[in-house]
């Protein structure tokens, strides 16, 4: 149960779905309801089915390249510990994906359909998400079973993300952008302790078994 718990934090935190709310309305202002509600659910299946695949062939990549799954932690730690920190003191996911967002509208430049980009990579599926995964299926420390049990976690965020997006008009009027500022920043904190036990968890079993 607390491994459920913490994965599931870890993930919500990663993919960040209150974060994902402003983006959402900068790259869907407008477009008409049906519009918005389609591009809310291929941003949610897309990002779906890559966070699928790093599930199922992530560490087969990392082994392929002769990566200790110990030595990836560590490395994934200090990344996720320094997403973070740019969560926590620097602009906010919502915040730099937003001004990214609005940039191009007044470029004229996204002609791409914005359910791929910004909502699915790399607001939805960022690589913290994608890093995230990996270490959380880990074939060595994980039955199949229990990596199932991730995938409908994370299938679960994603799922509320989708609800979110659909109701992200609302929710903005009641918690203003900064109010989404200031729950990414407490996301940050809760992020930058998972990430630290990661590291030293990986530590721990490597001073243990010698095995990087």
């Amino acid at each position: 149960m607390n491994n459920l718990l913490e994965h599931f934090v870890t993930l919500w935190v990663v993919i960040d779905p209150i974060g994902t709310i402003p983006v959402f309305i900068a790259v869907t202002a407008g477009i008409e309801a049906a519009a918005r509600r389609r591009t809310a659910l291929l941003a949610a299946l897309i990002s779906a089915g890559i966070l699928l695949f790093f599930l199922v062939f992530g560490q087969l990549l990392i082994e392929a390249l002769d990566i200790g799954l110990n030595s990836f932690q560590v490395a994934g730690g200090i990344i996720l510990f320094l997403f973070a920190l740019t969560m926590i003191f620097g602009e906010s996911k919502q915040e730099i994906e937003q001004r990214q967002a609005e940039e191009d509208m007044e470029d004229k430049l996204h002609r791409h359909n914005p359910a791929i980009f910004p909502l699915a990579v790399p607001s939805l599926a960022s690589p913290g998400a994608m890093l995230a995964i990996v270490i959380l299926t880990d074939n060595h420390r994980y039955s199949v079973a229990d990596q199932g049990i991730t995938a409908l976690v994370m299938l679960s965020v994603l799922a509320c993300a989708f609800v979110l997006m659909l109701l992200a008009e609302p929710i903005i009027r009641l918690i203003g952008h900064s109010g989404a500022a200031i729950i990414s920043r407490v996301m940050g904190m809760i992020l930058a302790s998972v990430a630290v036990n990661s590291v030293l968890s990986a530590l721990l079993e490597i001073f243990k078994t010698g095995q990087l």
